[in-house]
């Protein structure tokens, strides 16, 4: 254990987060669009909470939650209120334009923890979960500075994290200022 709730890097969660995303299109089918391993643990040697963050990129809302409630029910997760994400400093954008939708499935007998961001094809948080890890994959050389930086604030919260949410996103704003950079000159896209 390296902070209060971030563990070092484990090689396999590259892979486990493969299989946990093709899972997931199988079971929530043609409405998924797209079903991506995002976050810490998609990173190469980046120190993370042991929970897999999945994007699922859809149409429509409203359309996923009508199909998807009851086929997640089914692989433990649950629904939670979180229907907005961080609108990043500087950004100038709507906080409706950053709109989705949760669900987690947390530890237990064999269970793998897993968090599920439903999010709108081609919305700027969709979009942003794909920058930030693609930007750190591109930039391996970044990758030890931000993993200490969330071992210490890990440290520094305990168990609060509400704080550490609060406290990490602006330095992900500051990822993701260099990383846009980094996608105009290179001609990223998602």
């Amino acid at each position: 254990m390296t902070g209060a709730f971030v563990v070092e890097h484990d090689r396999r969660w590259l892979e486990q987060g493969a299989g946990l995303a093709g899972r997931l299109r199988e079971v929530l089918g043609p409405a998924a669009v797209r079903v991506e391993h995002i976050g810490s643990t998609s990173v190469p040697g980046m120190a993370a909470k042991p929970v897999f963050d999945l994007q699922v990129s859809v149409a429509d809302l409203e359309v996923a939650v009508a199909a998807f409630d009851a086929p997640l029910a089914e692989l433990g997760f649950r629904r939670l209120p979180y229907e907005r994400d961080h609108v990043p400093a500087g950004c100038g954008d709507v906080p409706e334009r950053w709109v989705k939708r949760f669900w987690a499935r947390r530890a237990g007998s064999g269970v793998v923890p897993v968090n599920v961001h439903c999010r709108v094809v081609g919305s700027p948080n969709e979009r942003l979960a794909l920058l930030f890890r693609d930007w750190f994959r591109a930039h391996p050389e970044a990758v030890p500075a931000y993993a200490a930086f969330k071992v210490v604030l890990a440290a520094a919260v305990g168990e609060d994290l509400e704080l550490y949410t609060d406290v990490k996103d602006p330095v992900v704003d500051l990822v993701v200022t260099v990383a846009e950079e980094w996608a105009a000159a290179s001609g990223w896209v998602p």
